[in-house]
């Protein structure tokens, strides 16, 4: 009878698949003329396209020389408009390239799907008028966005506390390097707000409320050894980040030296975004095998998806001594049926300086057995050599990680299966410089 089942089921499968690749082959044959101009034509040197007209609430306008001189391509199927339905991210793949110089690969990004970035032009038209569709450059200045005008000195916890994973407890320390280090401004380098333009505080704001993905890259750089990509720029409402390489899904059947290596990697940035000398731990809040990627040529783990990082003063938290604060927190264990689950209290994590939740993202969503993943389980570290398996070790340090059995227990399963994970992949552990 099962078997009888799973026949249907497979044949039912086909017949889906067979289905939806005719309806795209007829697409492709009635709008033939359209899809030959898609080819043809740059969408990304075009302002509509790049949504230019919504400026000030964009992501910002650093990048649109390149843009607009079509210094960025996109690539192949990515000029097709017939597949954005399967886009939901919003991300694309284009070349960029300088006068002078090859081209390169880049990554832009929309920040939100088509219905997300729709929301944020009605939320603006009802505060500012109370209907769903405005003149949105007139309704922004009836906003909170624009109540922070230029005789607002400074940024303050209180003016955007809550507004995102960012700032969920922002102390002044992380505002200040969020605007000294803005990227979207040709005067960067100074924290006072009042010193960008009208229209920059105000793409800075719009971007911390929406999606604070780009504050993220720009605060905490790859060039000082942070594990996020790079950003670029942006122009309208897309941003430019550089190409990594393959996600780490790519990796799940990888040779296991492999696999090693990059479990490896992902625990040193669990450690490096909890412990650091600037003494700000970033949570990741969203772990799964496709918010990170591997360089080709140098295998490093980079984080690719920074939307949902809530960073906490350690030093504010010292200083404060909220009810607790030095009580070292456990995060629960999460056995729910859902992929890349995590279990987790904001208002913890930014109250105490001893938390083990990016240990537990890491070992729970993508290293241990506990991990599942499209249709798939058994974590990234699955299928260990015979040797190792019998040995037990690794097995049972990556269940105290994911589900620890002792009280803090995981602190100790972490400390251990870095070093563990070092000796098999013969790692050293890396060091992050002390840059301001």
């Amino acid at each position: 009878m099962l078997r009888l089942v799973s026949l249907k089921l497979g044949r039912l499968y086909r017949y889906v698949k067979l289905a939806v690749l005719g309806s795209l082959a007829a697409a492709l044959v009635l709008n033939t003329h359209s899809l030959l101009a898609s080819l043809q034509r740059n969408e990304l040197s075009e302002r509509r396209f790049l949504q230019l007209n919504k400026c000030p609430a964009c992501w910002g306008t650093s990048w649109c020389r390149k843009f607009l001189n079509g210094q960025l391509r996109l690539e192949s199927w990515g000029r097709l408009r017939l597949f954005d339905f399967f886009n939901v991210k919003n991300v694309y793949f284009a070349r960029y390239g300088e006068p002078r110089e090859g081209s390169r690969r880049v990554v832009l990004k929309r920040l939100g799907s088509a219905q997300e970035l729709a929301d944020i032009d009605t939320k603006i038209c009802r505060r500012a008028t109370g209907r769903g569709r405005c003149d949105l450059l007139q309704a922004l200045h009836a906003t909170e966005f624009a109540s922070l005008n230029g005789d607002v000195r400074l940024l303050t916890p209180d003016a955007v506390e809550g507004w995102s994973d960012l700032v969920h407890c922002p102390s002044q320390r992380l505002l200040d390097r969020l605007v000294r280090r803005y990227a979207e401004t040709k005067d960067s380098g100074s924290f006072l707000l009042r010193n960008l333009k009208d229209s920059e505080r105000m793409q800075l704001l719009i971007t911390l409320a929406f999606n604070p993905e780009p504050l993220v890259l720009q605060s905490f750089p790859s060039d000082e050894g942070w594990p996020f990509a790079k950003y670029l720029g942006a122009c309208g409402r897309m941003v430019a980040v550089n190409y990594i390489g393959e996600e780490l899904w790519s990796y799940f059947n990888a040779p296991w030296e492999k696999r090693v290596d990059l479990a490896w990697q992902l625990m040193e940035i669990a450690e490096q975004l909890t412990n650091n000398d600037f003494e700000f731990a970033l949570y990741l809040l969203d772990v799964s095998f496709d918010n990170f990627a591997v360089g080709p040529r140098d295998g490093k783990v980079i984080i690719v998806d920074a939307e949902n990082v809530l960073v906490a003063d350690k030093r504010l938290i010292r200083q404060n001594k909220p009810e607790n604060w030095d009580v070292w927190y456990e995060s629960k264990f999460d056995d729910c049926d859902k992929e890349a689950c995590l279990s987790f209290s904001k208002e913890i994590l930014c109250a105490r300086v001893t938390v083990d939740h990016n240990y537990y993202a890491i070992c729970q969503n993508l290293l241990s057995r506990h991990a599942t993943w499209r249709g798939t389980s058994g974590g990234l570290l699955h299928d260990p050599p015979a040797e190792i398996a019998k040995d037990g070790r690794l097995e049972a340090l990556l269940d105290e990680c994911a589900n620890p059995k002792k009280r803090y227990g995981r602190f100790q399963a972490a400390k251990e299966l870095r070093e563990y994970l070092a000796q098999l992949s013969n790692n050293v552990s890396p060091a992050i410089g002390n840059t301001a």
